[in-house]
């Protein structure tokens, strides 16, 4: 039976620039959203001006059958909204945080109703372990 293999992500300049740590403002927050904690549908980027601000810009990206984290063009363009805002310092979730549904925009509750995001029922979306053994 063969294997299946996952791809090694390929380091964009958004993600080599994350492990420089943090040099200052505006800063990038780069996290991954998906139905489960294997595939990333969703990117947001939020663009911080100062500490204890909300992002003053996000944008976000999203693919329905692709892991964003490995779509060139969507990292392409990552790159290119991050550069155009002359970020200083990235901060890059390692790992998918949660549902790509937002809550109060696509569902109300506490966790979403889509069968396909199943996965985060009952998680914590920073761990992603149940909510019964934290």
């Amino acid at each position: 039976m063969a294997m299946k293999v996952k791809k090694k992500l390929r380091l964009t300049r958004y993600m080599k620039r994350a492990t420089k740590g943090f040099k200052g403002y505006p800063a990038a927050s780069v996290a991954w959203y998906g139905p489960n904690a294997d595939r990333a549908s969703k990117a947001v980027v939020g663009i911080l001006l100062a500490s204890g601000e909300e992002p003053e810009h996000i944008r976000k990206w999203t693919h329905a059958t692709r892991d964003v984290r490995r779509d060139v063009k969507i990292n392409a363009e990552i790159d290119a909204y991050i550069d155009e805002h002359n970020v200083t310092s990235v901060a890059l979730a390692r790992k998918i945080v949660g549902c790509p549904h937002e809550s109060e925009v696509d569902y109300e509750g506490d966790y979403c109703p889509d069968p396909d995001c199943a996965y985060w029922f009952g998680r914590e979306r920073w761990t992603g372990k149940l909510v019964s053994e934290i």
